[in-house]
């Protein structure tokens, strides 16, 4: 993480971008255990944590500069531990978690676009 306040958004998206990529090691687990039996689909966390930290702000600048971004962080759950789509006991579905990857591959590239993006507008702004 950056020590600046100019670098504010490009940490935020640094946060998003790791539990993107903490999400798509998750996703990859489940993927590898579908035949697994009572293996239990795991997943990650991090949305509802940075909507939280987004509270109280009424600009994108108040939200992004209010942030105490050494508590944000993803966490990993087993989701719908208690559900088995099959008689082995496993709860992956391997249509979905495909489906899943690959949305999440996306938001991965969005996130590390939008920051290389932040970069140019900086230098942009140095004049470089």
């Amino acid at each position: 993480m950056i020590g600046s306040d100019a670098y504010n958004y490009i940490n935020v998206l640094q946060k998003a971008a790791d539990a993107s990529w903490l999400r798509n090691t998750i996703l990859s687990n489940n993927l590898a255990n579908v035949d697994t039996p009572n293996f239990k689909r795991q997943d990650v966390q991090f949305e509802t944590y940075l909507i939280g930290q987004m509270a109280g702000g009424d600009t994108m600048d108040s939200y992004v500069d209010d942030m105490d971004l050494s508590t944000l962080s993803a966490t990993i759950y087993t989701d719908n531990s208690n559900l088995s789509y099959r008689s082995d006991g496993n709860n992956v579905d391997i249509d979905t978690e495909n489906a899943e990857y690959a949305k999440n591959q996306i938001k991965y590239r969005v996130m590390t676009d939008s920051i290389s993006q932040e970069f140019s507008r900086l230098r942009t702004a140095m004049g470089k």
